[in-house]
């Protein structure tokens, strides 16, 4: 009896609110947030002032948990949700991708920003959730009786290629994170492991090129750029100091290695395949991030020096942004590593449990593929962080500092907040039937779907 009052209670709140585990999961990532970025702003605090940096956060926090309360309050069925949140969405980003392209503004090597009014805006981030979007339409409106079509399939394809090459000049990361997401979508929207397995290596193929034109293009930069200070050098009859760094194209070209020669990518990849040199290194400009992360976390040991005595914070660079689950380690230890972790993996579990719940396929790609974008980005993030993948610049989502990751993040949680509502409402156990209907192809049935054993948990 105790246990039937507790599952009417919960399903109580999901119709009115949404599911009340993601929820306490976006509240507690908040609430980390604010500490943790905090703490981790050391640099920021001597520059611009001790309240500063907390204020920022705040702001884009703030801004996010509106988006999160419109988003949740939308059902996914309806228009204005559909409409905006996949062609708006697609459209929007397709035009700050290209944007971006050819007057962005350059951001640790990668061309990536765009600046209104002073601020700082990431399409990239952006990309990643129209993806989900996107593929969830194509999927969903492309459904057989044995999963996604081969029609549907390709449309998918044909889509993540479009969107990686406008990602060309955004890093690789976040093309190889928009792949990752995608791969997922795949498997969630019914498409066979055979079917993945091509489409992985038409992923490879693809990243290859797309790394071989980003070389060739910064071969020319460089080029053009020793071409520039020798017409100088001409001109003035002065010679010109030259970065320690630089060398001629040529010269550069002939003693990279084989690695080294698709970039900068290749060269993180290079120093992370001979990371256990690390300790006989000198601490420089090109290895600091990974040496003083190694630090932090070693500092960190098992339960942390406690929350506000970072040591590392002072010295690691993006300590606050790209590095902060290192300085939540060296206060927290390895439990407060390991229950950051958990809240993530804990947000895909939930959502696994709604999508068993759900009558259609559009609303178990949204949520899942919502739940895998934030959780899969989270990963990454601490995969870089302990040494397991190479140096990037993703967030940790809701964690780190930045005003567009935090933004994007909160609209994923507003969009999973708002398909466990509707699915609660619509539930067996609720009594309601769905009246609503979806759009001619998008109302295919979820082949995970568990109807008979429906109670809300």
């Amino acid at each position: 009896m105790a246990q039937a009052e507790v599952n009417e209670s919960s399903l109580t709140r999901s119709q009115r609110w949404g599911d009340p585990y993601i929820w306490g999961i976006y509240l507690t990532l908040i609430v980390i947030s604010i500490i943790e970025s905090y703490s981790a702003s050391s640099r920021e605090i001597a520059a611009n002032g001790i309240y500063m940096p907390l204020i920022k956060q705040l702001v884009f926090l703030l801004a996010g948990a509106g988006l999160v309360f419109v988003v949740s309050r939308t059902d996914y069925d309806k228009p204005v949700f559909l409409y905006s949140m996949i062609p708006g969405l697609a459209l929007l980003t397709i035009v700050s991708l290209i944007w971006v392209m050819f007057f962005g503004r350059e951001i640790n090597g990668a061309q990536r920003a765009i600046y209104i009014a002073g601020m700082s805006f990431m399409p990239a981030e952006l990309a990643k959730l129209s993806i989900v979007t996107l593929l969830a339409y194509i999927l969903s409106k492309n459904q057989t009786g044995g999963g996604a079509s081969n029609r549907g399939v390709m449309m998918s394809a044909v889509a993540v290629g479009f969107y990686a090459a406008l990602l060309i000049k955004n890093g690789f990361s976040n093309t190889a994170l928009l792949m990752g997401i995608s791969i997922i979508m795949l498997l969630i929207g019914g498409v066979g492991f055979k079917r993945i397995c091509y489409i992985m290596v038409v992923y490879a193929l693809l990243a290859g090129a797309i790394m071989i034109i980003k070389q060739n293009n910064d071969s020319k930069e460089r080029a053009l750029k020793a071409e520039q200070e020798q017409v100088m050098r001409d001109f003035e009859g002065n010679p010109i100091v030259l970065p320690p760094d630089f060398d001629s194209v040529a010269t550069k070209e002939k003693n990279v290695s084989n690695w080294g020669r698709f970039g900068t990518v290749a060269a993180r990849v290079e120093r992370w395949l001979n990371s256990e040199d690390l300790i006989k290194q000198s601490i420089g400009s090109k290895n600091q991030q990974e040496i003083f992360s190694r630090m932090a976390i070693a500092h960190g040991g098992v339960t942390g020096v406690g929350l506000g005595n970072s040591r590392e914070c002072s010295r690691l660079p993006l300590a606050f942004s790209d590095y902060i689950y290192s300085i939540i380690i060296e206060e927290t230890g390895l439990l407060g590593g390991c229950f950051v972790l958990l809240l993530y993996l804990g947000l895909l579990a939930r959502a696994g449990m709604i999508v068993r719940r759900s009558r259609r396929i559009l609303p178990a790609l949204l949520i899942m593929g919502m739940a895998a974008l934030i959780t899969l980005q989270a990963l990454i993030h601490i995969a870089i962080n302990v040494g397991v993948f190479p140096v990037s610049g993703q967030p940790l989502p809701l964690i780190s500092k930045g005003g567009t990751a935090t933004l994007v993040m909160s609209v994923a949680f507003g969009v999973m907040l708002s398909v466990s509502r509707t699915i609660a409402n619509y539930s067996v156990t609720s009594g309601k039937v769905e009246t609503s209907a979806l759009p001619d192809g998008l109302d295919a049935e979820n082949p995970y779907q568990l109807l008979p054993k429906n109670t809300w948990k």
